[in-house]
């Protein structure tokens, strides 16, 4: 097992404007399940591929453990990649293709066969060990993906999106038994995917990207509970936190509406950007004080259900909240939201820092 520490590190591809990963400074500890997440084009996949030597270092150093890796081809770092499309060998078995990296190594066919068997074992394959990939389910080829990594037992695991070839019933299922794995096997796992949901289900800490910068780094609570700025808050979360910026701050507080949320510390400027989770508003009487919103659309899911509507005053404020699944108000009505004043982000209204 090993840490993994990124110094520094930037990559500008040939003809870029801009560097794809700027200046990335990251430690992961030995053992630990990091989560890189990002929109598209945010620089985890280039982060990553840098970590398995597939991409150059402009800037910067990669250390696994104690070596510097980073002019190192990826056959000397001891690492295990799992990607995207499986990338198995049609012609080959299970067991083949499972223990093909061992016999390139050299490893005794006695020892292949062992660490097959006990990779297997542990991802429920012993039943396919003799069939070729195209008789295999997608989930079944993912499971064969990783037990083709796990035989190689590598100081680093890394995992390019490995779930989006899966139905969303598979998704959820194969997500649960990675992290239940890579806990079993604590071995150091770099894990890039762009759902946040996957991200605050599987990883021990989580990295937001955006466009190559570093935006935050934490535990899935912390992203959640305390975004460090507007660009995590509304990627973090589903549905998104509103937002609502350009909030005008008095001596009564900052105006949702009619409502006033009182500030426990002075604010610098005249308005300021706020954020609240769906599950911080909640109804109330139109008599109560509050934002007047028109609900657009009402999406039932059981027993919850989640209001999408635009402010009255706005049609440019989009607003969502959590409601009854069983008894909501309908498309077209009017109602008053009111937000938690405990629960309430505050971002700076230019830099969208967010506010203590």
């Amino acid at each position: 097992m090993a840490t993994v520490t990124f110094d520094g590190v930037s990559r500008t591809y040939p003809g870029a404007d801009h560097p794809s990963v700027s200046n990335l400074d990251l430690d992961i500890g030995d053992g630990e399940f990091l989560v890189l997440v990002g929109p598209s084009g945010c620089g985890k996949s280039t982060t990553l591929r840098m970590l398995a030597g597939l991409e150059e270092v402009n800037d910067g150093q990669i250390l696994i453990g104690e070596r510097d890796v980073t002019d190192m081809p990826p056959k000397d770092r001891d690492i295990a990649m799992v990607f995207q499309n499986y990338a198995l060998y049609p012609h080959m078995t299970v067991a083949e293709n499972m223990s093909f990296a061992l016999k390139m190594a050299g490893t005794s066919k006695a020892e292949r066969e062992q660490r097959v068997n006990e990779a297997a074992k542990i991802l429920d394959l012993q039943d396919y060990l003799d069939r070729k990939p195209k008789a295999l389910s997608g989930g079944q080829r993912q499971r064969v993906a990783m037990g083709r990594a796990i035989v190689r037992q590598p100081q680093v695991f890394l995992m390019d999106e490995p779930l989006s070839n899966l139905d969303a019933k598979l998704r959820v299922q194969t997500r649960t038994q990675i992290a239940s794995l890579q806990r079993r096997l604590g071995v150091t796992t770099v894990y890039v995917t762009h759902d946040q949901t996957e991200a605050l289900t599987m990883g021990d800490r989580i990295a937001v990207l955006k466009d190559g910068f570093l935006q935050q780094l934490g535990t899935p609570r912390e992203l959640y509970e305390l975004p460090a700025n507007v660009f995590v808050a509304g990627f973090i979360g589903s549905p998104s936190m509103n937002i609502l910026p350009g909030r005008p701050v008095t001596s009564g507080g900052v105006s949702f509406g009619s409502l006033g949320i009182p500030l426990t510390a002075p604010i610098e400027g005249p308005q300021v950007t706020i954020g609240v989770r769906p599950e911080d508003l909640r109804l109330v009487s139109e008599t109560d004080e509050g934002l007047a919103v028109v609900v657009d659309l009402i999406e039932e899911l059981g027993a919850d259900g989640y209001l999408f509507g635009h402010s009255k005053d706005d049609d440019a404020l989009e607003i969502v909240v959590r409601v009854d699944g069983r008894d909501h108000p309908e498309p077209g009505d009017v109602v008053t939201v009111a937000a938690d004043p405990r629960r309430v982000h505050l971002f700076h209204h230019e830099s969208g820092e967010r506010l203590s």
